[in-house]
């Protein structure tokens, strides 16, 4: 039997703001280091490097420290553990079950490295120069890190197979970003949350999955926009028994970490809500799985048993998950500067533009190079590392 371990995570971000504390020799004088807005416009960085442990014995400190040797602009600070902070705890099972017979471990473990980088002369940034700033620094250093390490790696090996790997995550944030309370992170579900693709499965089961392929593939191609093709591919569901459909839900599998994720993020006080451009009938089983406190997405026709093909409007398209995290924002009385929205497909970029922080999850490179941030070597909870927090540690 899988046996039960509590995790735990600061509930604060004190280490954050002490290192930002530590530098305010080099920020423009008169600067208020807790207005978090008047952070925003300097170029201060959150730099934050994850490692997964089967390459921890490399240095990672030294290649980061290579990297910012070549660049006489900037000057890296090491931020502190959180030794002082508040922490709350979250219990999760060692094993996640799964569909098949394996057992896999609930999240990936990781090493988390954080650190501050800081032009070495005081200056103020454009909000849209800052984030271009980010992605060059993000294409840079992540570039950087991925060569180093894999020759490393290789070596340490004693494999050399010319490969480089994705072997570690760049984060780089505006301080604001770790230095904010967030109250609301609204997710994905297709690819995001669980492993598949729901309409996929339902073509698959219903042997239309080549007639589904098609019609997904002429959307991102451009030829006709997601509602049109959502229509056409809920058409082609017409007359799928509601047996099918319990036993599709049986066999999705929820992403590696996203019950630690969401256990995590409901600890901290979070409200959660999954925005899905699927289907309720499948959001709703998710979401009661997972304890998602809310769900927004398309209606299933049904009647008498059966798919009817109809379609329910209005669609759940990437402009209504916007606005869902708006208004759901607006509702509890959150600022959007409070919100984080994860998802992995262009449908998702509109959520994540509106939201403070927008993560890719193992997401396509143009999702991946308009998202603040972006995870590829941990599970789902590579967010709660892009928000700040360390590496997920046994409680003593």
């Amino acid at each position: 039997m899988p046996k039960n371990t509590s995790y735990s995570l600061p509930k604060d971000s004190k280490a954050w703001q002490q290192a930002v504390d530590s530098v305010a020799s080099l920020l423009p004088n008169n600067t208020n280091l807790q207005d978090f807005d008047a952070l925003q416009s300097l170029p201060v960085f959150a730099l934050i490097v994850v490692l997964p442990t089967h390459v921890s014995a490399l240095d990672i400190h030294q290649y980061v420290q290579s990297w910012v040797d070549d660049q006489p602009n900037w000057h890296l600070v090491t931020v502190a553990e959180d030794t002082d902070a508040s922490f709350v705890n979250i219990t999760v099972s060692d094993t996640e079950p799964t569909a098949g017979d394996a057992q896999r471990l609930p999240f990936t473990p990781v090493q988390v490295y954080r650190y501050l980088l800081v032009p070495v002369t005081d200056t103020l940034m454009h909000p849209a120069k800052k984030t271009a700033a980010a992605h060059i620094i993000d294409d840079q250093l992540t570039t950087r890190l991925r060569h180093d390490l894999t020759k490393a790696y290789n070596n340490t090996s004693r494999t050399d197979s010319g490969e480089q790997l994705d072997v570690v995550d760049c984060h780089i944030l505006s301080i604001g970003h770790m230095l904010r309370t967030h109250k609301l992170a609204c997710f994905d579900m297709d690819s995001t949350l669980i492993e598949q693709e729901v309409i996929v499965e339902l073509a698959k089961t219903a042997g239309i999955g080549e007639k589904v392929e098609a019609i997904t593939e002429a959307a991102m191609r451009g030829e006709i926009d997601f509602d049109e093709s959502f229509a056409q591919r809920v058409a082609l569901l017409k007359g799928i028994s509601t047996d099918v459909l319990d036993d599709i839900c049986r066999r999705l599998t929820l992403s590696t970490g996203a019950r630690t994720t969401i256990s995590a993020l409901k600890a901290l006080g979070y409200h959660t809500v999954l925005v899905s451009g699927g289907f309720t009938y499948f959001a709703n089983y998710i979401a009661e799985q997972l304890g998602i406190d809310e769900v927004h997405a398309n209606a299933l026709d049904i009647d008498e048993g059966e798919v009817t093909g109809h379609v329910q409007l209005p669609i759940v398209n990437g402009a209504k998950k916007a606005a869902i995290a708006e208004q759901t924002a607006e509702r509890l009385g959150i600022d959007m500067s409070q919100v984080v929205c994860v998802g992995d497909g262009a449908n998702d970029l509109p959520m994540m533009a509106v939201a403070d922080l927008g993560v890719a999850y193992r997401a396509k490179p143009i999702v991946q190079a308009r998202a603040d941030s972006a995870i590829n070597v941990t599970g789902l909870e590579g967010a709660l590392y892009a928000l700040g927090y360390p590496a997920l540690t046994p409680t003593k």
